[in-house]
């Protein structure tokens, strides 16, 4: 029997007998089991199509799954495995993209500023946070430490409220880690390319001395070697420093990395001058799923 047909009917297995004990416990136990890459079995129970159905694959016949995921396997391709290249670290940008935040900061912005006079639409607000992201920062890093004097002068521009109790609440509201959340998927595609695939996996952000407790308290700290945090290193994204912390911390050529972020002049231009691949998130990947399969791929036979 192949082996990939036995390590499959295995998950299922274990799928089959905590479902009805742990209802949810597919999400983070048995995905982490998964065999990467995962192939189709030849004879399915309900139970089991029900999970390839849970896990993207069309509940179907056996040469239109074999189709599915070759289609797929195509479409992930990244450019490093057309180039035979293999990864051996991820480097994640932290706000924007491994960070997102529960609710639209614009709106978390407007609600706390009503206590404080704040008139400013959300859509306003926002606008206003836009532009004053976009502004020059005079001094060299705008975090530094606590990142308060920045920010402050973004709440102030954003919303035209320069109350510092006002400020002091919603400095400390986006210090809590139930303000943040991880994409969908996140934590168990990290888990499975940390422990499965053997790569390294680093934080790279800039960001002030929040970020380090914020991803502390929702349990994903452990799953780097290496958080590279700006205000802590004193370089910022684009320059280059930033990622040579990184990459020797880890230990890693630039050659061998693929970095993740959002902004395209810090994350993607800042790593390409370096010499790392690198892919914007939500243009060129847009979840963490797509990362797994571009990184590894689907090997189809």
């Amino acid at each position: 029997m192949n082996v990939r047909f036995v390590e499959l009917s295995k998950t299922c297995a274990l799928f089959r007998a905590s479902q009805s004990q742990h209802p949810s416990m597919w999400n983070s136990q048995v995905s982490a089991r998964l065999p990467i890459p995962f192939l189709f079995l030849w004879r399915t129970t309900l139970v089991e199509k029900q999970l390839l159905g849970r896990l993207g694959f069309e509940r179907t016949s056996k040469v239109r799954l074999r189709a599915q995921m070759s289609q797929s396997s195509k479409s992930y391709s990244s450019e490093g495995s057309k180039q035979g290249k293999r990864y051996e670290a991820l480097l994640l940008d932290a706000g924007g993209t491994l960070l997102q935040t529960v609710k639209p900061i614009e709106e978390t912005y407007a609600t706390i500023g009503s206590k404080y006079g704040v008139r400013a639409s959300s859509g306003e607000i926002k606008q206003g946070f836009k532009k004053a992201f976009a502004e020059p920062w005079p001094e060299r890093l705008r975090y530094q430490g606590d990142g308060r004097p920045f920010w402050r002068h973004i709440v102030v521009q954003a919303t035209g409220c320069a109350s510092n109790d006002y400020f002091e609440e919603l400095y400390n509201h986006f210090s809590r880690g139930d303000v943040w959340k991880l994409p969908t998927g996140s934590y168990e595609v990290l888990r499975h390319l940390k422990d499965a695939g053997g790569l390294k996996l680093a934080v790279v952000s800039n960001f002030d001395n929040r970020l380090r407790p914020i991803l502390e308290e929702l349990n994903v700290a452990i799953l780097f070697n290496a958080i590279i945090i700006s205000s802590e290193v004193g370089y910022e994204k684009p320059a280059p420093q930033i990622f040579e912390t990184a990459l020797d911390q880890l230990g890693v050529d630039a050659s061998k990395a693929i970095h993740v972020g959002d902004d395209a002049r810090n994350d993607k231009i800042g790593a390409n001058a370096l010499g790392i691949d690198s892919w914007l998130w939500g243009k060129e990947v847009h979840t963490f799923q797509e990362i797994l399969h571009r990184i590894i791929g689907l090997n189809v036979e």
